[in-house]
C-alpha cells in the first residue's frame, strides 16, 4: 500500500466514527490500531482514493483479504460483500445477543466471509456487551 497522508487517514477515521466498518469495533476497545483498508483491494485494481478506503479492525481486514464477493448460503448466490462507505450497516446486519446476523444476502455473505462471529471475538464481545460498552447504539 502506498503511503496515505495523515490528513486523509484522519478524515477516514472521522467518517467511520473511529470504528470498524464491518463489526463496528471502536478504537477504544481495540488493543491494536484500526487499519485503513481498501474496499476494492489494490490486487484487484483498487486505488488509494478516498472513496475506496475505509476503517477496519485487523481481524475483519485480515479475513476479508482480497475478497469482494462471497456465497450467501440462503440463496446459493455469489454476492458483493458489504461496503461500509456506501451501504447502511443496519440495513444488512443486526445483533442477536453477541452475534452479528446478516439480514440480507450481502449481510449473510459478509458475516460468513469475514468470520464476524469467530471463536476469538465472541467471548470478548460478550464481555463488552455485559459491561455495556458494545454494540454501538447508533
Amino acid at each position: 500500500m502506498s503511503k496515505l497522508s495523515k490528513k486523509l487517514k484522519t478524515k477516514i477515521c472521522q467518517q467511520a466514527q473511529n470504528r470498524c466498518g464491518y463489526c463496528l469495533l471502536p478504537q477504544s476497545l481495540n488493543p491494536t490500531v484500526l487499519e485503513i483498508e481498501h474496499l476494492l483491494p489494490t490486487a484487484k485494481g483498487g486505488t488509494d482514493e478516498e472513496e475506496n478506503l475505509w476503517l477496519s479492525c485487523r481481524l475483519c481486514n485480515g479475513y476479508k483479504g482480497v475478497q469482494t464477493q462471497a456465497l450467501d448460503d440462503e440463496t446459493d448466490q455469489i454476492v458483493g460483500l458489504f461496503n461500509p462507505r456506501t451501504q447502511d450497516w443496519h440495513e444488512h446486519f443486526e445483533w442477536n445477543q453477541e452475534k452479528m446476523v446478516g439480514k440480507t444476502a450481502c449481510g449473510r455473505a459478509t458475516v460468513k466471509a469475514l468470520k464476524l462471529n469467530n471463536e476469538i471475538i465472541l467471548p470478548v464481545r460478550k464481555r463488552w456487551i455485559t459491561a455495556g460498552w458494545f454494540p454501538p447504539t447508533d
